[in-house]
């Protein structure tokens, strides 16, 4: 499978709307520019969500190939990946649904959203059919007990673990999350603890996702980044766009 990217941008998310920040993307067209704005700013990944004409999120299978065919033209080394987010409107069957049908290289998808229902079998069985049909899948995870979970699956359903890629969620979506880097020792300690040969990548809310983010470089791991999670810079102002957010912490890490 292709690595994850080094720092992966995350413009809008699947809850936000124009009113929570007017530069997030919420069309086709909008994501395409933030996409080449943000890949000039040093991002070589786009972690990207679909929304409706009330700006709501919505998983479209054609919509989804009409983005990656608009993206493959204006960002065609940018890897691009989707996502089968639930946010409480979709089922497990409907996302694997999803992702059989757009056969993308990159997906994420939440192992906690997937085993909802309880079925392992079916989650078992997208993860063998992903490796498979040369889909990347970047499994996240909220905690260090979602981390045990995957492991487990792994193992009972012979389920390849080499270069397993993750995300780690530095905290969760609730108003005013503020992550901090310890957050991330927990998983890494866990992740030792099962020998799990990973390539990870962090995601943080708030004003302390720079610090996060830098973190998790210093030890190794990949980034994610964006007003999905985040809008502010360290010193607490709104950062102006996603492309901003991207320069910055570029700047940062060329000092580390």
């Amino acid at each position: 499978m292709t690595p994850l990217p080094r720092l992966m941008v995350a413009p809008n998310g699947a809850r936000k709307t124009k009113q929570d920040h007017p530069a997030l993307p919420v069309t086709i067209e909008e994501t395409v520019q933030t996409a080449k704005a943000c890949f000039e700013a040093g991002a070589d990944g786009l972690h990207t969500h679909l929304r409706d004409a009330d700006q709501q999120h919505i998983l479209d299978a054609s919509l989804y190939k009409e983005l990656l065919a608009e993206l493959r033209i204006a960002v065609p080394k940018m890897q691009v990946q989707i996502t089968t987010e639930a946010v409480g409107l979709y089922q497990p069957p409907a996302q694997i649904e999803l992702v059989k049908q757009v056969q993308p290289k990159s997906v994420s998808i939440s192992t906690r959203e997937l085993l909802s229902t309880g079925d392992q079998k079916a989650a078992a069985e997208l993860y063998q059919w992903a490796q498979e049909n040369g889909v990347a899948v970047q499994h996240i995870l909220y905690d260090t007990n979602d981390l045990a979970v995957l492991y487990h699956i792994c193992i009972d359903h012979n389920i390849s673990r080499e270069n397993i890629q993750l995300l780690f969620v530095l905290g969760r979506y609730t108003s005013d999350q503020q992550s901090d880097p310890s957050m991330l020792t927990p998983f890494l300690h866990r992740l030792a603890e099962i020998e799990m040969i990973a390539d990870w990548a962090v995601c943080a809310f708030g004003q302390g996702e720079t610090d996060c983010l830098i973190r998790a470089h210093q030890l190794g791991g990949k980034m994610r980044i964006g007003f999905e999670n985040n809008e502010l810079n360290p010193d607490g102002s709104v950062a102006k766009n996603n492309a901003e957010r991207v320069t910055l912490l570029n700047q940062l890490l060329a000092v580390q």
